[in-house]
């Protein structure tokens, strides 16, 4: 394939990332704000004070069980800033420790009080340390697409996620 073809992902594409990683999957997360139409009405629920709905993210919690269950991992490294977007704290609040009770590793990359250590300002998947799927934005948070980076500079993105996780601290030990 010419290296300047532009492979958009959607639909059963993307899901079949998620279903054929054979060892690990990692998420760098750098926006602090996400407009996922699909969690429109969730995130409304939670501003306005409501309760987390039973069986929030079932979906998404079966599928870290199941792969955690035959030996892959599924690993994120959020990068936060105080105080938190509303966004973040529904992240906090509804989403995180569901996923982290199902066995995704979720770590917190507090900048905050930091100037940016290296990591790219590029949210992104990384499969199997070999197939990069950059998420890329706009400035409010929508998603524009998902792109299939066709020959990635591996040892860029492993290092990256190397720097994340280096300076990331357990959901769980962040929140106390």
């Amino acid at each position: 394939m010419d290296g300047s073809s532009l492979v958009l992902l959607d639909g059963e594409e993307w899901q079949e990332c998620f279903r054929s990683f054979k060892h690990s999957a990692f998420r760098l997360e750098v926006h602090q704000t996400y407009t996922m139409p699909a969690e429109a009405e969730t995130v409304r629920s939670f501003l306005a004070g409501d309760r987390k709905p039973n069986g929030f993210n079932a979906s998404w919690h079966q599928t870290i069980r199941d792969h955690t269950a035959s030996g892959r991992t599924i690993t994120r490294a959020k990068i936060v800033h105080r105080p938190l977007t509303p966004y973040g704290r529904y992240l906090f609040e509804w989403c995180i420790p569901g996923n982290v009770a199902a066995g995704e590793n979720y770590q917190i990359v507090d900048l905050t009080n930091d100037s940016n250590p290296g990591l790219p300002d590029q949210d992104f998947w990384m499969f199997d340390e070999t197939t990069v799927v950059h998420l890329n934005y706009r400035p409010d948070g929508t998603q524009i697409n998902r792109e299939l980076i066709q020959d990635p500079d591996l040892g860029k993105y492993l290092a990256w996620r190397d720097l994340a996780l280096e300076g990331s601290v357990p959901f769980s030990a962040y929140r106390t």
